[in-house]
């Protein structure tokens, strides 16, 4: 069987690129945006070019494909909503049996997050492609929020407005396997929820940074006014303090606190704790 997977040069593309060639049962095909690097791919892979944005060169790429794990794209969502849109419609002309998307645990039209509105989109599009689908609900990637806690490591304070929400971090690496898993199995009878082993707010969560680290690091819960000034003054581009914003809307209304037992029965790993994931920084 022919597997092709979106966003191959990304970190969880790139991942699921190299679990899947590591199996040598499949034939693997890694696509990507820019010719690929020396040595980028693991021997047997076909690195085949396709931007997100070019249905036409989509479709010559997923020629005799059978499967096809679709990564999220990234940028402003109206554009990622056409890049996945042109992804699906390229796949169904292909005649692509088994679509294994990406998705986040907060898929809904009706969120704040404006990347949960695009979730929503895109499992609209893949439900009406005509190929069977399973679906991979991400929680939100433990990796992402290492970017604030560095910050504050530094200042002694984790300043985002986030109120009591709790989130079920997920590590990327987890993410991947999940992703390999589905792409190997029958199609999945339903939406898989990809999260961490347990759901902590940004106060237990600065605790187990203090402990690891052995740094003083404390949650200070702020305004959504006071995220975006903060986001303004370090220079922050006004699309991401949207993005950034909208986030927080939809962690406050505990939108991302499930946790499930998805990810080991893919795997048959235990998910990583974001404590190991500390650790290891």
């Amino acid at each position: 069987m022919r597997i092709a997977v979106t966003g191959a040069s990304g970190q969880i593309g790139g991942e699921v690129v190299r679990l899947l060639a590591a199996g040598q049962q499949h034939k693997v095909v890694a696509l990507i945006r820019r010719p690929p690097a020396a040595g980028q791919f693991p021997d047997g892979v076909q690195a085949r070019q396709a931007d997100y944005a070019d249905e036409q060169a989509l479709a010559a790429a997923l020629d005799g494909v059978a499967t096809l794990v679709l990564v999220s794209s990234d940028g402003p969502v109206a554009d990622v909503i056409v890049h996945h849109r042109n992804v699906i419609r390229a796949a169904a002309r292909r005649g692509v049996a088994h679509i294994v998307a990406l998705s986040g645990l907060d898929a809904a039209l009706d969120s704040p997050f404006c990347y949960a509105v695009g979730y929503g989109y895109t499992e609209q599009l893949l439900a009406e492609s005509g190929c069977a689908v399973s679906l991979a609900r991400a929680s939100i990637y433990a990796e992402f929020f290492l970017g604030f806690l560095a910050r504050a490591r530094a200042s002694g304070q984790l300043r985002l407005p986030a109120a009591d929400g709790r989130v079920s971090f997920v590590s990327r690496d987890d993410v991947a396997r999940s992703l390999a898993a589905l792409a190997t199995a029958p199609p999945a009878s339903r939406p898989q929820e990809i999260t961490g082993p347990e759901a902590l707010d940004l106060a237990a969560l600065a605790a187990l940074a203090q402990k690891e680290w052995a740094t003083p690091v404390g949650y200070m819960p702020i305004t959504p006014a006071e995220l975006v000034a903060d986001l303004a003054a370090g220079g922050e581009d006004p699309w991401w303090i949207y993005a950034y914003s909208s986030m927080f809307a939809s962690i406050r209304d505990q939108r991302w606190a499930s946790v499930t037992t998805d990810t080991e029965d893919l795997t048959s790993t235990k998910p990583t704790p974001v404590s190991e994931i500390l650790a290891r920084r």
